[in-house]
């Protein structure tokens, strides 16, 4: 099996109460939204005192199981359901706001809410209220959720957290590990409370059909005299996905792409898959790129063919292949378009042509920019950043080569093959397990073997900033060789002699080895470029250990040395 399967009971009842202000649901995707999204089921309750808490549970079930499934396909499941969550519980709150009932919460749309997506190899647990979520392995039932109630008495409780209680919501989240067989159980407290985890169990043990199973439980409940509305949903793990990346490629995420035949390399200009090829625009070991011209719309757009070298590899031919999936998902004027797409009968990327130069050749031919140039550049790139991290999408490989600048001055990021998207890597976690981008732009944190953030994109900005202001790399070539923390603590930021000084400190925190100790947003180090941040200090201000380290060691080293030779000569 390339993807995960399960099989699944519900059942939910009123009981003894004329109305059933439980809400349950499932949706079990399949294809590339099984692969991306997960199998997600979904469980809320009403509180009794309130006449409209059916309808904030019946609402908080649908908008999640809906709304999930339209979110980013690069976002991970934690930010995906969380967003869609926060949005449902901001929309409950609301209407009771609206009803006039927020001086009551009693009566106002307010319920409780757990769901469980079954993503890859992993369960996401997201829960709020007083329902619960159990795994049973073995013959052991465990809670795996807290009650969100708080006690008065032994006679008295009350709920203390629930979706639609307040403007914003704390949403409790664990992620585990799944293993073949691992049975879930979701259940509302009108079972819970008169059916002993032990004969929970036992149902679920001895009746294969989980439907059946879940209507024996609420059966159960409503035998020990429970009052309240039952609901109880099921999930049993029946298969798990190959761990290998391959195997999620293969199995629809780019449509088959992959398995799609290696072209043999053309000699412009002739026709090509329904496209005029006009001319070569570049080739290496890597790709043979060419300008060519769509017959139907007359764009001109760009063809990259994978080279006869790299043929026999699977991860270059769906590097290829993401970097189309990714063109698709970003809408930016900064960052590269994809086609408008065709059929085709070959292994290919196709995106549009960016008439313009390379910042590499722009700062050849700029070798000394002025700030507002390094101001724009850099403002433009990372509007583009903003872009892929807003879907969940780090680079990995900003350098100057992947950047254009086309003739009316925009900038734009090329060279999507290299892009950790969130989402995917969750869904096959032994991706990007080497360096992709080029050595000398690529953040510290990725040679100690670290996952690349947002900071990491940042770090690699900030560098080309520094060198389109100096004509060289912060740290020389010594980043690359830096491996361990030990080594990158020793790392010696060179100054950009010819910035404001307050501009240099801006660059030398963006570059710091540490991510932790960069600014916390590309919008922040923009600002920095601009006016000296709320931190700075003039380097005649600061003292000479931080001023000038090696100066320091140097002038102390000299003293202790002047000190013995007069203490010898007494």
């Amino acid at each position: 099996m390339t993807q995960i399967a399960i099989s699944l009971g519900q059942h939910s009842s009123a009981g003894v109460k004329p109305v059933n202000q439980d809400f349950h649901g499932a949706v079990l995707a399949i294809g590339r939204e099984r692969v991306l999204k997960g199998i997600a089921v979904a469980l809320a309750d009403g509180i009794s005192s309130s006449t409209v808490s059916q309808i904030a549970a019946e609402s908080a079930v649908k908008s999640f199981l809906s709304d999930y499934y339209c979110t980013p396909d690069g976002w991970t499941v934690k930010t995906a359901a969380s967003r869609v969550i926060s949005a449902s519980n901001a929309w409950l709150h609301g209407q009771t706001r609206r009803a006039q009932l927020s001086h009551d919460m009693d009566r106002g749309y307010v319920c409780t809410f757990s769901a469980l997506v079954l993503k890859a190899r992993h369960a996401h647990l997201f829960h709020i209220g007083d329902a619960r979520v159990y795994r049973l392995q073995g013959d052991t039932l465990d809670q795996l959720t807290e009650d969100h109630r708080v006690t008065l008495s032994a006679h008295e409780t009350y709920l203390g957290r629930a979706l639609g209680m307040a403007p914003h919501v704390k949403i409790d989240y664990r992620a585990l590990p799944l293993s073949l067989g691992d049975v879930f159980v979701l259940a509302t407290d009108g079972v819970y409370d008169f059916v002993p985890a032990r004969q929970i169990t036992t149902i679920i043990a001895h009746t294969p059909d989980l439907d059946i199973a879940a209507r024996q439980i609420t059966a159960a409940a409503l035998a020990a005299g429970s009052d309240d509305n039952l609901t109880v949903q099921i999930l049993r793990v029946t298969a798990l996905p190959d761990t290998q990346p391959e195997a999620l490629f293969d199995d629809g995420l780019l449509d088959g792409a992959t398995e799609l035949p290696l072209p043999e390399i053309p000699e412009p200009p002739c026709d090509f898959d329904g496209y005029r090829l006009l001319r070569r625009l570049h080739g290496n070991a890597r790709s043979h790129i060419f300008l060519a011209q769509d017959p139907d719309t007359g764009a001109q757009v760009v063809l990259k063919l994978p080279s006869v070298d790299l043929r026999a590899s699977a991860e270059y031919r769906r590097r290829l292949m993401m970097e189309d999936w990714v063109a698709r998902r970003i809408s930016s004027p900064h960052v590269l378009a994809a086609a408008t797409p065709r059929p085709r009968r070959y292994l290919y990327s196709v995106t549009e042509f960016i008439e313009g130069q390379t910042l590499r050749q722009w700062m050849h031919d700029t070798p000394e920019p002025t700030l507002e140039q390094l101001r724009d550049i850099a403002g433009q790139i990372a509007t583009g950043l903003r872009a892929l991290h807003r879907r969940a999408m780090i680079h990995q490989d900003l350098r100057p080569e992947n950047v254009m600048i086309t003739p009316d001055g925009t900038v734009k990021i090329i060279d999507l093959g290299a892009v950790r998207i969130a989402g995917v890597a969750e869904a096959a976690r032994d991706l990007d397990t080497e360096i992709l981008g080029t050595l000398q732009y690529t953040a510290p944190e990725y040679f100690l073997g670290r996952v690349g953030t947002e900071a990491s994109d940042l770090w690699s900005l900030a560098a080309i900033v520094y060198e389109m202001a100096t004509g060289r790399l912060p740290y020389g070539t010594a980043i690359s060789r830096a491996r361990s923390p030990r080594a990158q603590a020793k790392l010696r930021y060179l100054r950009a002699e010819r910035l404001p000084e307050w501009m240099d400190a801006a660059l030398a925190r963006a570059l710091s080895p540490d991510p932790r100790t960069r600014p916390q947003a590309l919008s922040e180090f923009l600002a920095d470029l601009r006016r000296p941040g709320p931190g700075f200090r003039p380097r005649a201000n600061l003292p000479l250990t931080r001023r000038n380290p090696q100066v320091f060691w140097q002038v102390l080293c000299l003293g202790l040395a002047l000190a013995l030779l007069a203490s010898l000569a007494r």
